[in-house]
């Protein structure tokens, strides 16, 4: 792991190291973009990285300003966030251009509170990306849009993995998001686990591989 690059964008987290693995950009045939969850770091999730990555993957972790990419609950009115959130939103929209990849070939991959910030960059983007993983996380705001049904995300593959009791993530959010992000046309795999284990498993780890060796 280095930390190669750094990140775009704008506000509080602009400028924060970028950690890389895997492929180098110049030869890769695809990007993932991995986001801490609160109190995370790039090296947290470039460890998980190397279990879902497969060859010719470059793998790219930004760091949040003070390990944290917003201050309050993901449930909180949006602007309760600010300007926090909407810097953590253009940090990735930056990164997803840097690539220099056509977007079916970029995955994000984020777990607890980058789980929700991928999730919500799929939602506001509209467009298609390569695939979006949301390890315990949901949709953004203390209340969700109407569902629309406007095939703008064109059948991009969505991994939504949480527990049913999870402290921090509402099973409720989880399903609402499902709900939400097919109704913009991805095509959303939902996997709702019995108890209230906040982390990662293994089967999401082999859905997310197998989900991430689709790419390019």
């Amino acid at each position: 792991m280095s930390a190669l690059l750094h990140t775009g964008g704008s506000g509080p987290h602009a400028g924060r190291p970028v950690a890389q693995a895997g492929a180098a950009l110049a030869e890769a045939r695809a990007a993932l973009i991995l986001v801490h969850g609160r109190g995370g770091d790039a090296a947290d999730m470039l460890g998980l990285a190397a279990h879902v990555a497969g060859p010719g993957i470059a793998c790219l972790a930004p760091e949040a300003a003070g390990n944290t990419w917003y201050p309050h609950r993901f449930l909180e009115p949006p602007a309760r966030n600010e300007p926090w959130l909407s810097s953590a939103l253009s940090v990735l929209d930056d990164l997803v251009a840097r690539t220099g990849l056509p977007p079916e070939r970029v995955a994000l991959l984020g777990f607890s509170q980058g789980a929700c910030l991928a999730l919500e960059f799929l939602a506001r983007r509209r467009a298609p990306l390569g695939a979006v993983i949301g390890l315990s996380g949901g949709l953004i705001g203390d209340r969700l849009p109407a569902v629309e049904q406007a095939d703008v995300l064109g059948g991009t593959p969505v991994l939504l993995g949480c527990s049913r009791e999870d402290f921090h993530i509402p099973e409720q959010r989880v399903l609402e998001s499902e709900a939400v992000l097919r109704g913009l046309g991805a095509a959303v795999t939902t996997r709702l686990y019995e108890g209230g284990f906040h982390g990662v498993n293994a089967e999401e780890v082999e859905l997310a591989r197998a989900m991430l060796a689709r790419l390019g």
